[in-house]
């Protein structure tokens, strides 16, 4: 059986509770919800600025991009 990279991809759900930050230097963020999904497949998650308590959408693709907060 061989696994494609879509088969390493999170589902969106189960980020949700976990901690990230904007790029290397940015803030940190909580993912707290599953949002729409895109025609093309992306979908919108909804985050929490941990500094400022600000909650914003932002994309699941840009997420994956981000790197965990410990």
């Amino acid at each position: 059986m061989t696994q494609t990279a879509a088969s390493f991809i999170p589902d969106p759900g189960e980020l949700v509770g976990t901690f990230r930050r904007f790029g290397s230097f940015g803030p940190a963020y909580e993912i707290i919800g599953v949002g729409a999904e895109e025609p093309l497949g992306d979908r919108w998650m909804k985050v929490r600025v941990v500094e400022s308590g600000e909650v914003l959408d932002y994309k699941f693709s840009d997420i994956l991009d981000d790197p965990k907060e410990r």
